[in-house]
Order: C-alpha cells, then sequence, then structure tokens
C-alpha cells in the first residue's frame, strides 16, 4: 500500500466539507448497562460484560463512526456509595470522564428507576456544565406508562436536553441515539484512525477479557477484588501467541475457588478467554493462568497504576 492511501485511510471521509467529533461520557449506577451499550454502538466488544457489580473498574474508550461524527464513547466505572479505597478511584475516575467530555449520558435502568445510587448521581450531575442527556435502559421490561413517569421525574430533576429510551441488549431505539451524538458534537478532524475501536492496549484488553470470563465463571463466590494482568506476550513464529497472565486474589481460600477442583475451574476460565482472544486477534492463542495470593493488593499503587486509575490518598 502506497503512503498516500495509507493517509488517505486515517482521513475522515467528506460529507458535505464537514466532520463532527467528539467525547461522550456514558455514567451510570453500578450494572445499568454501560458496557453492553458501548458494545453495541461501536460495533466490537471493547468493554467486558459481567452481571457482577463494578465490573468496569477505569475508563474504557470505545470508537465509532456514524454517518460524518467519529464519537468517542467513555465507559465509565459505576456510581456508587464508595466503602474502600478501590471504590473511590472508581467513582472519581467517572466523575472525572463526565467532566472531561463533550456530552454526558446518564444510563438509568428502567426496571430500577431513581432508587439509590441513581438519585444521589443525579445530584451530582447538577454540579457539572456539559450538554446532558438521559437513556432509559430495557425499555422491553417495563410498561410504557412506567417508562413516561420516569423520563418525567428524572427531568424534573435536571433539565436534559434530550431523553431516549433504549435497549443495549437488542439495540431498539440506539439508531436515533447516534443520529443525535452525530449531529450535536462539535465539527472538527476525527481523533483516531478511522479502523481504531479503542484505545485501550492490546494487552489490557486481555487481561480484562480473562477478568470477565473469572467473574462469569465465579459469580457468586469470589469477590470482585480479584485482579489480572498480562505479564507475557509472544508472537511466535507459527502466527501464534503465548500470552501468561496472573490472576491475583487476597487470600488462599480464594485462590483455591480460583483454581476448583483438579484444576477444573482455572482450566474452564482459560478456555473461554482463550477462544474469545483468539476470535478478536484472529490468531491461534496459547493462554496459560496462574493464581497468586497478593494480601491488601487494593491498598497497592501499582496495582492502581495497571488499572489506570488514581491512588486516593
Amino acid at each position: 500500500m502506497t503512503e498516500e492511501n495509507d493517509m488517505a485511510h486515517e482521513v475522515a471521509p467528506e460529507t458535505n466539507g464537514e466532520t463532527h467529533s467528539g467525547f461522550v461520557a456514558l455514567i451510570g449506577p453500578t450494572n445499568a448497562g454501560k458496557s453492553t451499550l458501548v458494545n453495541r454502538l461501536v460495533g466490537a466488544k471493547v468493554s467486558i460484560v459481567s452481571h457482577k457489580v463494578q465490573t468496569t473498574r477505569a475508563i474504557v474508550r470505545g470508537i465509532a463512526i456514524h454517518n460524518n461524527a467519529q464519537i468517542v464513547f467513555m465507559d465509565t466505572p459505576g456510581i456508587f456509595k464508595p466503602r474502600r479505597r478501590l471504590d473511590r478511584a472508581m467513582v472519581t475516575s467517572a466523575w472525572g470522564g463526565a467532566r472531561d467530555a463533550d456530552l454526558i449520558v446518564l444510563l438509568i435502568d428502567s426496571e430500577r428507576g431513581l432508587r439509590g445510587d441513581a438519585e444521589a448521581i443525579l445530584e451530582g450531575l447538577k454540579e457539572v456544565r456539559q450538554p446532558k442527556i438521559l437513556l432509559l435502559n430495557k425499555i422491553d421490561r417495563v410498561k410504557r406508562e412506567d417508562l413516561l413517569a420516569l423520563a418525567a421525574a428524572a427531568n424534573e430533576k435536571i433539565a436534559f436536553d434530550r431523553t431516549f429510551m433504549i435497549s443495549a441488549e437488542n439495540g431498539s431505539g440506539c439508531d436515533d441515539l447516534m443520529d443525535y451524538l452525530a449531529e450535536t458534537l462539535p465539527e472538527g478532524p476525527w481523533y483516531y484512525p478511522e479502523d481504531q475501536i479503542s484505545d485501550l492496549p492490546i494487552r489490557q484488553l486481555a487481561a480484562e477479557i480473562t477478568r470477565e470470563k473469572l467473574f462469569l465463571r465465579l459469580h457468586q463466590e469470589l469477590p470482585y477484588s480479584s485482579h489480572v494482568e498480562t505479564e507475557k506476550w509472544e508472537e511466535r513464529k507459527d502466527g501464534s501467541v503465548r500470552i501468561e497472565q496472573v490472576i491475583y486474589v487476597e487470600r488462599d481460600s480464594q485462590k483455591k475457588i480460583t483454581l476448583g477442583k483438579g484444576g477444573e475451574t482455572i482450566k474452564a476460565i482459560s478456555s473461554a478467554s482463550r477462544k474469545e482472544l483468539a476470535e478478536i486477534l484472529e490468531q491461534p492463542v496459547h493462554l496459560f493462568l496462574f493464581v497468586k495470593v497478593r494480601e491488601n493488593w487494593g491498598d497497592d499503587p501499582e496495582r492502581f497504576r495497571e488499572m489506570g486509575l488514581d491512588f486516593p490518598r
């Protein structure tokens, strides 16, 4: 490919001579469906999903192209009442992402409504100057009159620029949302090459994929304080890749749970992660998982840096 063609690939296609781009922060309570929505809008997996609360720990950016706009979605950690140092770092990261964005999207689980953390988030949003829109998610599970009442109640607290009713799971309402974002974001050049869908380094994405499989397998048994790091990445001559990862837990009892009887659990986690990584990387993957106990890793500044979080003092 010529240098000229290489450059052309990274330039946005012209539409009426204008391109738009900007950062959209998705905020909301834990398990509202933010990661599912980002993956849906980007059209590829860039953020891990599980039923476990606080799965997303640091801001993950997913990049979507719609019409003449490049929309950079910032999937933030769920906002909740923090109890530990890691909790405080995650919530601080979420609000920081909101304040850095061009536009803020508040995602509310329609089934849960404004109970609990959603109420506190609405109060916090009053102090944020950026334009805001409201998304009511999981609309297929709630009666229409209840949705309208929920939208009215939220807009009484904050005057949102727009309200959309969507389903991140099946995509209902997402096209209208994307049309609005593409028109609303500022005019300007794109921030990323056209074919880039995330700014997450591949080693970190690989660790996140394994962490997802860990949570999916041990949702009830394992505290969410476990952590995965990619320690070695070797591209081999036969076109495959050898990846070594360490799962850190805080106690020996958690290590035994993660390994399972006869290593059955860790083998299942490794198999599921290896399969998805091979699909993402489009090459054979040899994945080796190790489980180590690191007590109180949640108080280790280095672990926070690995996760892309500031260490709260």
